[in-house]
Protein backbone atom coordinates (compact mmCIF):
# COMPACT_ATOMS: atom_id res chain seq x y z
CA UNK A 1 0.00 0.00 0.00
CA UNK A 2 1.23 3.16 -1.18
CA UNK A 3 1.59 6.46 1.13
CA UNK A 4 -1.14 8.05 -0.74
CA UNK A 5 -3.43 5.55 -0.51
CA UNK A 6 -2.72 5.07 3.48
CA UNK A 7 -4.01 9.31 3.43
CA UNK A 8 -6.57 8.73 1.10
CA UNK A 9 -8.20 5.86 2.67
CA UNK A 10 -7.30 5.53 6.77
CA UNK A 11 -10.47 7.06 9.31
CA UNK A 12 -10.41 4.38 12.07
CA UNK A 13 -8.72 1.15 12.83
CA UNK A 14 -7.52 -1.48 11.85
CA UNK A 15 -6.34 0.30 8.61
CA UNK A 16 -7.59 -2.40 6.15
CA UNK A 17 -10.84 -3.70 8.24
CA UNK A 18 -12.12 -0.70 10.29
CA UNK A 19 -14.17 -1.14 13.24
CA UNK A 20 -16.94 0.56 12.05
CA UNK A 21 -17.80 2.48 8.36
CA UNK A 22 -18.08 6.55 8.15
CA UNK A 23 -20.85 7.86 9.21
CA UNK A 24 -23.47 10.07 9.69
CA UNK A 25 -25.41 7.85 11.85
CA UNK A 26 -28.75 7.35 11.94
CA UNK A 27 -30.89 5.53 14.33
CA UNK A 28 -34.47 4.36 14.65
CA UNK A 29 -36.67 3.27 16.75
CA UNK A 30 -34.01 4.37 19.59
CA UNK A 31 -35.87 3.71 23.32
CA UNK A 32 -34.93 5.29 26.39
CA UNK A 33 -35.63 4.67 29.93
CA UNK A 34 -34.13 7.68 31.46
CA UNK A 35 -34.66 8.33 35.35
CA UNK A 36 -33.26 11.35 37.29
CA UNK A 37 -32.22 11.46 40.13
CA UNK A 38 -30.27 13.39 43.64
CA UNK A 39 -26.94 13.47 44.11
CA UNK A 40 -23.84 14.42 46.58
CA UNK A 41 -22.28 17.58 45.09
CA UNK A 42 -19.23 17.22 45.67
CA UNK A 43 -19.90 13.76 43.98
CA UNK A 44 -20.54 15.48 40.86
CA UNK A 45 -17.58 18.40 41.78
CA UNK A 46 -14.86 15.75 41.58
CA UNK A 47 -15.75 14.28 38.27
CA UNK A 48 -16.85 16.96 36.29
CA UNK A 49 -14.36 18.44 34.18
CA UNK A 50 -13.65 22.80 34.07
CA UNK A 51 -14.67 24.56 32.26
CA UNK A 52 -18.17 23.16 32.63
CA UNK A 53 -20.05 24.26 35.62
CA UNK A 54 -21.97 21.97 38.13
CA UNK A 55 -24.62 23.77 39.12
CA UNK A 56 -27.25 21.55 40.80
CA UNK A 57 -26.95 17.49 42.46
CA UNK A 58 -28.62 16.01 39.65
CA UNK A 59 -27.59 13.13 37.49
CA UNK A 60 -29.70 11.42 34.39
CA UNK A 61 -29.43 7.89 34.58
CA UNK A 62 -29.93 6.51 31.34
CA UNK A 63 -30.52 3.32 29.28
CA UNK A 64 -30.93 3.28 25.91
CA UNK A 65 -31.89 0.37 22.95
CA UNK A 66 -30.75 0.67 19.55
CA UNK A 67 -32.51 -2.31 17.74
CA UNK A 68 -31.56 0.03 14.36
CA UNK A 69 -28.69 1.84 13.79
CA UNK A 70 -26.56 2.63 10.18
CA UNK A 71 -23.19 1.33 10.50
CA UNK A 72 -23.54 0.32 14.53
CA UNK A 73 -26.24 -2.33 14.46
CA UNK A 74 -28.19 -3.37 17.10
CA UNK A 75 -27.12 -3.26 20.84
CA UNK A 76 -28.46 -1.85 24.18
CA UNK A 77 -26.13 1.15 26.41
CA UNK A 78 -26.47 2.69 29.72
CA UNK A 79 -24.82 5.41 31.58
CA UNK A 80 -24.89 8.48 33.57
CA UNK A 81 -25.25 12.28 31.76
CA UNK A 82 -24.78 15.25 34.31
CA UNK A 83 -26.72 18.44 33.96
CA UNK A 84 -23.67 21.58 33.12
CA UNK A 85 -23.60 24.50 32.27
CA UNK A 86 -21.08 25.56 29.70
CA UNK A 87 -20.87 29.27 28.77
CA UNK A 88 -23.85 29.86 30.53
CA UNK A 89 -25.82 27.11 28.25
CA UNK A 90 -27.33 24.55 29.83
CA UNK A 91 -26.47 20.82 28.50
CA UNK A 92 -25.48 17.39 29.37
CA UNK A 93 -21.92 16.01 30.44
CA UNK A 94 -21.45 12.08 29.22
CA UNK A 95 -19.81 10.55 32.60
CA UNK A 96 -20.12 7.06 31.69
CA UNK A 97 -21.23 4.65 29.21
CA UNK A 98 -21.60 0.86 29.26
CA UNK A 99 -22.76 -1.25 25.98
CA UNK A 100 -22.57 -4.56 24.35
CA UNK A 101 -21.18 -3.72 20.65
CA UNK A 102 -17.23 -2.97 20.14
CA UNK A 103 -18.63 -1.45 17.08
CA UNK A 104 -19.87 2.04 18.86
CA UNK A 105 -17.46 1.92 21.36
CA UNK A 106 -14.50 1.95 18.83
CA UNK A 107 -16.50 4.64 17.02
CA UNK A 108 -17.83 6.74 19.79
CA UNK A 109 -14.46 6.76 21.77
CA UNK A 110 -12.46 7.49 18.62
CA UNK A 111 -14.74 9.97 16.42
CA UNK A 112 -15.99 12.05 19.87
CA UNK A 113 -14.53 10.40 22.89
CA UNK A 114 -17.77 8.50 24.39
CA UNK A 115 -16.22 7.26 27.37
CA UNK A 116 -17.15 3.64 26.39
CA UNK A 117 -16.70 0.57 27.98
CA UNK A 118 -17.85 -2.82 27.21
CA UNK A 119 -20.88 -4.56 29.53
CA UNK A 120 -24.16 -6.10 29.24
CA UNK A 121 -27.13 -3.74 29.63
CA UNK A 122 -30.51 -4.34 28.85
CA UNK A 123 -33.72 -3.14 28.72
CA UNK A 124 -37.31 -5.10 28.43
CA UNK A 125 -40.74 -5.09 29.65
CA UNK A 126 -42.03 -7.33 32.50
CA UNK A 127 -45.54 -7.50 33.21
CA UNK A 128 -46.50 -3.54 33.84
CA UNK A 129 -43.10 -2.72 34.13
CA UNK A 130 -40.40 -1.08 32.12
CA UNK A 131 -36.84 -3.02 33.20
CA UNK A 132 -33.12 -1.76 32.98
CA UNK A 133 -30.52 -3.69 34.13
CA UNK A 134 -26.65 -3.38 33.78
CA UNK A 135 -24.07 -6.11 34.63
CA UNK A 136 -20.82 -6.45 34.20
CA UNK A 137 -19.59 -10.10 33.87
CA UNK A 138 -21.68 -11.35 36.32
CA UNK A 139 -22.28 -8.68 38.64
CA UNK A 140 -25.07 -6.52 38.64
CA UNK A 141 -24.47 -2.38 38.61
CA UNK A 142 -27.76 -0.85 37.99
CA UNK A 143 -31.41 -1.46 38.12
CA UNK A 144 -34.09 1.01 37.43
CA UNK A 145 -37.57 0.20 36.78
CA UNK A 146 -40.37 2.36 35.71
CA UNK A 147 -44.10 2.20 35.69
CA UNK A 148 -44.96 1.01 31.85
CA UNK A 149 -46.46 3.55 30.31
CA UNK A 150 -48.28 5.55 32.73
CA UNK A 151 -48.81 8.95 31.54
CA UNK A 152 -48.21 10.64 28.47
CA UNK A 153 -45.41 13.41 28.61
CA UNK A 154 -45.24 17.08 27.52
CA UNK A 155 -43.85 16.44 24.68
CA UNK A 156 -42.20 20.00 23.61
CA UNK A 157 -40.24 19.68 26.73
CA UNK A 158 -38.97 16.54 26.23
CA UNK A 159 -37.74 17.79 22.56
CA UNK A 160 -35.64 20.22 24.23
CA UNK A 161 -34.10 18.42 26.32
CA UNK A 162 -33.18 15.96 23.17
CA UNK A 163 -31.70 19.03 21.25
CA UNK A 164 -29.78 20.56 24.26
CA UNK A 165 -25.81 20.25 23.62
CA UNK A 166 -23.97 17.37 25.21
CA UNK A 167 -20.10 17.31 26.24
CA UNK A 168 -17.35 14.71 26.54
CA UNK A 169 -13.75 14.80 27.35
CA UNK A 170 -11.60 12.84 24.32
CA UNK A 171 -8.47 11.66 25.31
CA UNK A 172 -6.43 9.86 22.84
CA UNK A 173 -2.70 9.31 24.00
CA UNK A 174 0.70 9.15 22.39
CA UNK A 175 3.16 6.18 22.03
CA UNK A 176 4.55 7.11 24.70
CA UNK A 177 0.74 6.38 26.93
CA UNK A 178 1.05 10.60 27.47
CA UNK A 179 -1.93 12.68 25.99
CA UNK A 180 -1.71 13.40 22.49
CA UNK A 181 -5.39 14.53 22.48
CA UNK A 182 -7.03 16.33 25.21
CA UNK A 183 -10.30 18.30 24.39
CA UNK A 184 -13.95 19.22 25.51
CA UNK A 185 -16.09 18.46 22.78
CA UNK A 186 -19.55 19.44 21.96
CA UNK A 187 -22.00 17.17 19.96
CA UNK A 188 -26.13 17.60 19.26
CA UNK A 189 -28.80 14.71 18.46
CA UNK A 190 -30.10 16.00 14.80
CA UNK A 191 -33.39 15.35 13.02
CA UNK A 192 -34.99 14.34 15.75
CA UNK A 193 -38.64 12.55 15.25
CA UNK A 194 -40.26 12.30 18.82
CA UNK A 195 -42.42 9.38 18.12
CA UNK A 196 -43.44 8.42 21.91
CA UNK A 197 -42.41 9.15 25.51
CA UNK A 198 -44.23 8.56 29.03
CA UNK A 199 -43.20 9.05 32.32
CA UNK A 200 -44.63 7.32 35.39
CA UNK A 201 -43.68 5.86 39.24
CA UNK A 202 -39.31 4.77 39.23
CA UNK A 203 -37.08 4.02 41.16
CA UNK A 204 -33.14 3.02 40.61
CA UNK A 205 -30.30 0.82 42.46
CA UNK A 206 -26.80 1.65 41.69
CA UNK A 207 -24.16 -1.20 43.47
CA UNK A 208 -20.77 -0.46 44.24
CA UNK A 209 -18.01 -2.25 41.66
CA UNK A 210 -14.32 -1.87 41.49
CA UNK A 211 -14.32 -1.32 37.51
CA UNK A 212 -18.51 -0.36 36.95
CA UNK A 213 -18.01 2.59 39.31
CA UNK A 214 -22.08 3.97 38.22
CA UNK A 215 -22.50 3.94 42.47
CA UNK A 216 -19.89 6.48 42.91
CA UNK A 217 -22.93 8.93 41.93
CA UNK A 218 -24.78 7.91 44.79
CA UNK A 219 -28.85 7.68 44.67
CA UNK A 220 -30.38 10.30 47.50
CA UNK A 221 -33.62 10.33 45.75
CA UNK A 222 -35.54 9.79 42.49
CA UNK A 223 -37.15 13.06 40.85
CA UNK A 224 -38.37 11.79 37.61
CA UNK A 225 -38.50 9.04 34.64
CA UNK A 226 -39.40 9.44 31.31
CA UNK A 227 -39.80 6.75 28.83
CA UNK A 228 -39.00 7.67 25.11
CA UNK A 229 -38.78 6.45 21.21
CA UNK A 230 -37.72 8.45 18.81
CA UNK A 231 -35.74 8.37 15.31
CA UNK A 232 -32.78 10.47 15.28
CA UNK A 233 -28.75 11.41 13.77
CA UNK A 234 -26.04 11.74 15.80
CA UNK A 235 -24.12 14.68 15.32
CA UNK A 236 -20.51 15.17 14.59
CA UNK A 237 -18.86 16.70 17.08
CA UNK A 238 -17.06 20.17 17.51
CA UNK A 239 -13.87 20.71 20.07
CA UNK A 240 -14.73 23.90 22.02
CA UNK A 241 -12.00 24.03 24.64
CA UNK A 242 -8.09 22.08 24.50
CA UNK A 243 -6.54 21.23 27.58
CA UNK A 244 -3.11 20.85 25.89
CA UNK A 245 -2.65 24.00 24.55
CA UNK A 246 -1.21 27.17 26.08
CA UNK A 247 0.72 24.56 28.63
CA UNK A 248 2.90 26.12 30.93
Amino acid sequence: MKIADVRRTAYSMPLVSPSYPPGPYKFFDREYLIITYRTDLEALQRVVPEPLEVFEPIVKYEFIRMPDSTGFGDYTETGQVIPVKFNGVEGGYVHSMFLDDEAPIAGGREIWGFPKKYAKPKIQVETDTLVGTLHYGSVLCASGTMGYKHVACDREKVLASLLAPSFLIKIIPDVDAKPRICELVRYFLEDITLKECWTGPAALGLFPHAICDVASLPVREVLSAVHLKADLTLGLGEVVYDYLADQT
